[in-house]
This record gives structure tokens, C-alpha cells and sequence, in this order.
């Protein structure tokens, strides 16, 4: 994009946040991302996050993950810093502390909103103080007070993380980058679980203005066929055939802007499969994981209509949206002549290919990948309007519905897409794949379990034709349906998931609860494979309690959180808020109604209030500035608009004068 582009989205993006007098008294405006405009005052520190670091150490299919960010005041007045960051959609969260000089307070769990009093206390008298709250499942937010100028402050955060092998690949998966999301909420009452929204950016030409490190210790547990990391440079070094450490080289210094995705198989593909338990002074907990049987393709599979529902929105516009196409013609080309389909775009409004599907024969399948290239993307991204069009459109008897969304995610209002699908469950299977380098994992995820699908992400044009082959294997059969779980002799309780969903992936089934008593009895799997009735009988009696077990009751909180915060849509229900409130507080874990607060009693900020800074985000990889645009405002005044351009004239003349 050239710069007279960049000035224009910029100026508008300053008009959308409400700089200028005019627009402040507008009542009207959205939440909204916004760009980054560098002012004038040098005494203020614009970029106080300096570093992220992250040391994971992966034994068997446990992630133990330590995050370590450091912020900095070089200026010369205290600062407030706010840095919005993501997180795996099954990270448990259950530690943090901060240092100060010498001096490390550990944070304390407490209510949402308790947290907050006790922040803004410690805030208001000049203390140092630190804040994490969730805002998304996968996006948190630090908040960190009176950081004194020449003065380093350390944040560590503790989590874990269960690792799903599929198709005998482990995978993971540790987020950078908060893509900028659409949002159609009025700024006017936004309760606090949306403000973060409005969050500035880089534009795209901007590198990431923070360093970011991390090192993989991986120990298998069975020898390790293959590792990869195809979206950073990196390292590895071995330890033996079991244990590998991984790291970035040393010129990915900046790999900020993207998802760090990890691939890794165990020789011969195996994968561990079993029954681990953990015996805690509190309560005994145990995790079963179940290896279905092998996939089995039915010699006839009845026909289906495909309803392709794709994203072509500004933050869409350019290797996204190429991608997105790869991917598209590659799932047409996969259609057969008894299938029938129909392709929807999006952005502000939604485009349909036909008023009702039509047949996959050649002539009709080129139209659709005509249809698909004549898009360039822009505009915002109304998937809800997209999908209550696909869900709509007249049926045929006798044709399996089977709606595919292509998007990169990038949307505020999750909830009201899982609503959509989650109303028409049964009527329609939703699978979700997501595009990009940095994409909105909560909501691809949540689009699948809503429509009992499966999720994809897709970072790369040349991932599409093998991830397009994965998707058709699913849909001609699946693993595991009619799956029930019978337990017997074993005083089990608290058990995860209540009920199982069928198993399109070649991936083990997760149960997960707790116990009473004695440590015996069987747990029973029963299903309908491709070959017929499937059963597999574990005894309890055989798994042995091991301390290496500790993270089980952190990663069975957060199975339980997941079905009752993540994908619900019931979000102000007082009941679930109570729910995961207990949970929070009794595991030590951040949730969205829990929150980690660290404060340093010494009272240090002693002038002047400091000044609250938003750490810049960078734009995602591959991601361009159409992401950051006009948001659902009002047309711009012309006589704003030439006041919100001075400041930023004049940004662009120093800058060419330093460069």
C-alpha cells in the first residue's frame, strides 16, 4: 500500500477512535481498533513492553509454559502500561508474580471486579501494581501501574496445556499477536470485557517494536520421529532420541507477528493413548485418553450440499485472501457431480453465488471460482449476516447440508456466531477453517463444536491442497459416532464431557474427572466405528498416581470452564458467572470472571498521576492496513478530518527527517 493510503486509513482510524471535539460528542461511535500516530511528547515512553519471553517444556502430552514480559520506562515521567496479548484457547492459567528491582510479589486470585478495586487502589496511591484479566478465552490483558522512569518491571505467567496429537501429529501452538477485530458494539455502556477492542496498531510496513524469544524443551516420552517449525526460523539440538530442545535463531528476534507453531511426530506416528491419574490433598483427579479406532471410507457416501461461506473483508485483503481462494477452488475441485453447492461472500453485506444451491458440474463449478476471483477485499465482517443467509436457503430433499466458513476470524460479537449455529444444530454440520498467520482460534473452534465440525487453520497458500484433503476425509465418514462411556466399580464424578461428540478427526477422545475412594473399578468406551460396534475397557487399578501428574486438576478446571464460559452463549447468566467464579478461586486460574492482581506495597509514584499508555500492537503477518479501518461510524467531518491530518502531517515530515 503506498503512503497516500496509508495517510488516508490512518486520518480515518483517528476519526473512528473519536480524536477531535466533534467527535467526542458523538454518542454513535463503535468500539474499534485504531492506528498508532507517534506524538510529539518525548518525555512519554510510547512503547513500554521491551521483551517476551517464553520457556515451554513439553513432557508427553503436557505443555508446562513459563511467559516472562518486561516492561520499561525510558522516558521521564511514571507510566501505566496496557498490552493486549493472546493465549492458546487451552491454556490454564494458574500462576503469576512481579518484579520489582530485587523485590517479587506473587499475585493473588480474586473476583473480576474485586481485582479491579484493588488495582485501581494501589494505582491511585502510586504503588506498583499489576492486573491480568481475560477479555476472550484467547486474549488477555496486563495492566501494569506506576512504573517509574529508568525502571525495568517483570511479569511471569504460569500456564498448562494439554497437547491433542491428530493423525499422529502433535501441534504446538503458542500466539504472538491479537489481530484487530471487527465491532459493531457502541462504545457508549461497553462493559469492560469488550474495551479492549479499541487497542492500537502499527501499519503493516512497521516492524514488531518488542523482542520475542522462546525455547521448546520437548521429552516425548517415545522416541521423536520429526520436528518442524514452519512459521519461525529455529534450532534444534538433541538430547538423545526422546528429548529435543528447540529455539529461534538467532536473527528472529522480531517473529512477534505471527503464531509460533510447532509440528512434531513420534516414530512410527505412535501417540501416548491411556489412563493418568494424580492423588492430591484436596481431590484425586484422572484423565483418560482414548485412540479410536482407524478411519474406514464407506464405499458409498450420500450426496451432500455444500455451502461455502467465505470472508472477503479488509483484514482479508491481500495473502489472506489469496490463500482463502487456493483453498476454496481446491474444495470445489473435490466436489462430485451428485453434490450440490453455493458460495456466499461477505464483508459489510452478503453476496450469493445463486438463489438456491445448484449442481457441481464443471460449467457451475467454474462460475464459483470466477465468482471467488473477482474478489479483492474490504469492507467490514458481518459473519452473523452471512451465516443467517446460509442457514436460510432453501434445502433439497435428500442432500446432508454441510456449511464450510473461510475467515480469518477477526470479529468482536463470537457469542451471537455460536447462537447463530448452535439454534440449527442437527440441521447442519459447520466446519471452520481459519486463514492466516495469526487467526481468531476461539472463534474457529467455537464455529466447529457449535455445528459439530471440526476446526482448520490454514497459515499458507501451499497448506491448502493437503488441508482441503484432511477436510474430505472427515466428511465421507467419521471416526467415532453413538460414543458413550460406562464406568463401573470407580466412584467417579465431576466426569468431562458429559457427552461425547461424534469423532470426525483420527484424534483420541479426552475424558477427564475425579474420583473418590479407592483407586478401582473400569472405565469403558463404547462407539460405532467403520467396521462396526467398538468397545475398549481400561482398568483403574493399573494406573499408577505420579507427581508428573500435577497439572490433571488445572487442565480439568479447564475442560469444565470450556463448556461452561468458552462457547456459551448464555454469557450474562449469574448462575455460570457464580460457576466459573468458584472455579477460578478454588484452582488459583484466570477466567473471565477471575482475575491475578500483584501489588507492591512500598507507595513509590509520590508526583504527578502517570500517564496510561496502550502498547502498540503490531498488525499481523501478511495482514494489511484495510484491517484497521472505518468501523460503523457516521460520515466524517470534512473539518475533523483536516484537524486529525496536522498532527499526523506533520508525524510524517519528522519522520522522513529522522530517516
Amino acid at each position: 500500500m503506498g503512503k497516500a493510503a496509508v495517510i488516508f486509513f490512518v486520518i480515518w482510524s483517528v476519526v473512528s477512535a473519536g480524536v477531535g471535539p466533534a467527535m467526542a460528542e458523538n454518542e454513535d461511535r463503535h468500539l474499534s481498533p485504531y492506528f498508532f500516530v507517534e506524538g510529539g511528547d518525548e518525555g512519554q515512553e510510547c512503547f513500554p513492553l521491551k521483551s517476551t519471553t517464553v520457556k515451554a517444556a513439553i513432557s508427553g502430552v503436557i505443555a508446562d509454559v513459563k511467559v516472562t514480559q518486561t516492561y520499561t520506562n525510558t522516558g521521564t515521567r511514571p507510566i501505566n502500561a496496557r498490552y493486549v496479548f493472546p493465549a492458546s484457547t487451552r491454556a490454564a492459567v494458574h500462576g503469576m508474580r512481579m518484579t520489582v528491582g530485587e523485590e517479587v510479589i506473587e499475585a493473588k486470585i480474586e473476583a473480576r471486579q474485586k481485582a479491579r478495586q484493588t488495582f485501581k487502589k494501589a494505582k491511585a496511591a502510586g504503588k506498583s501494581a499489576s492486573l491480568l484479566e481475560q477479555q476472550r478465552p484467547n486474549v488477555f490483558s496486563m495492566h501494569v501501574a506506576n512504573v517509574m522512569p529508568g525502571e525495568t518491571i517483570a511479569i511471569d505467567l504460569h500456564y498448562s496445556e494439554l497437547l491433542v496429537p491428530e493423525e499422529g501429529l502433535y501441534q504446538f501452538v503458542y500466539p504472538t499477536v491479537v489481530g484487530p477485530r471487527y465491532s459493531t458494539i457502541p462504545e457508549k455502556g461497553a462493559d469492560d470485557h469488550h474495551r479492549w477492542l479499541q487497542n492500537p496498531y502499527l501499519t503493516e510496513d512497521q516492524d514488531p517494536t518488542s523482542t520475542f524469544d522462546i525455547k521448546v524443551s520437548l521429552a516425548g516420552g517415545l522416541p521423536i520421529g520429526q520436528v518442524a517449525c514452519a512459521t519461525h526460523a529455529t534450532d534444534v539440538t538433541w538430547d538423545g532420541p526422546s528429548k529435543a530442545q528447540i529455539s529461534l535463531a538467532a536473527d528472529e528476534t522480531h517473529g512477534g507477528n505471527r503464531d509460533f507453531i510447532l509440528d512434531y511426530r513420534l516414530s512410527g506416528d505412535q501417540i501416548q493413548t491411556g489412563l493418568m491419574t494424580y492423588e492430591g490433598d484436596a481431590e484425586n483427579v484422572f484423565m483418560l485418553m482414548v485412540q479410536p479406532p482407524q478411519r474406514v471410507t464407506p464405499d458409498a457416501i450420500p450426496p451432500r450440499e455444500y455451502i461455502f461461506v467465505l470472508d472477503v473483508s479488509g483484514s482479508m485483503h491481500g495473502f489472506p485472501l489469496d490463500t482463502a481462494k487456493v483453498l476454496i477452488k481446491d474444495l470445489l475441485a473435490g466436489l462430485r457431480p451428485e453434490d450440490r453447492f453455493n458460495v456466499i461472500l461477505f464483508a459489510g453485506a452478503a453476496r450469493l453465488l445463486a438463489p438456491r444451491s445448484i449442481t457441481a458440474d464443471p460449467a457451475q463449478i467454474q462460475a464459483a471460482v470466477n465468482f471467488v476471483d473477482d474478489q479483492d477485499g474490504g469492507g467490514g465482517t458481518e459473519l452473523d449476516r452471512a451465516l443467517s443467509t446460509g442457514l436460510n436457503l432453501p434445502r433439497d430433499e435428500g442432500y446432508a447440508r454441510t456449511m464450510v466458513v473461510v475467515t480469518d476470524g477477526y470479529i468482536a460479537a463470537e457469542k451471537a456466531v455460536f447462537s447463530r449455529i448452535a439454534d440449527q444444530a442437527g440441521q447442519c454440520n459447520v466446519f471452520a477453517f481459519g486463514i492466516g498467520s495469526s487467526v481468531n482460534r476461539h472463534l474457529i473452534e467455537g464455529i466447529a463444536k457449535a455445528g459439530q465440525g471440526e476446526p482448520f487453520v490454514v497459515t499458507e497458500p501451499k497448506e491448502a491442497a493437503a488441508t482441503a484433503a484432511r477436510f474430505r476425509r472427515y466428511i465421507a465418514a467419521p471416526v467415532l459416532t453413538d460414543i458413550e462411556i460406562e464406568i463401573d466399580g470407580f466412584d467417579a464424578y465431576d466426569v468431562e464431557p458429559l457427552q461425547p461428540a461424534d469423532l470426525f478427526a483420527q484424534r483420541p477422545l479426552i475424558v477427564c474427572g475425579k474420583w473418590r475412594g479407592e483407586r478401582q473399578g473400569t472405565i469403558e468406551i463404547k462407539g460405532t466405528g467403520g467396521q462396526g460396534p467398538y468397545a475398549e475397557v481400561f482398568h483403574v487399578a493399573e494406573a499408577l498416581p505420579a507427581d508428573d501428574n500435577g497439572a490433571l486438576p488445572y487442565l480439568w478446571a479447564r475442560k469444565r470452564l470450556a463448556r461452561l464460559s468458552d462457547f456459551s452463549v448464555t454469557e450474562d447468566d449469574e448462575q455460570i458467572k457464580e460457576q466459573v467464579t468458584q472455579i477460578g478461586l478454588a484452582y488459583n486460574m484466570l477466567t473471565a470472571h477471575t482475575s491475578f492482581v500483584a501489588v507492591h506495597e512500598k507507595v513509590r509514584n509520590t508526583a504527578a498521576p502517570a500517564t496510561d499508555v496502550d502498547q502498540p500492537l503490531p498488525l499481523p503477518q501478511h495482514v494489511s492496513n484495510l484491517a484497521v479501518g472505518a468501523r460503523h461510524v457516521p460520515e466524517p467531518d470534512l473539518g475533523v478530518m483536516l484537524i486529525a491530518a496536522i498532527p499526523l502531517g506533520l508525524w510524517m515530515v519528522l519522520r522522513r527527517r529522522r530517516s
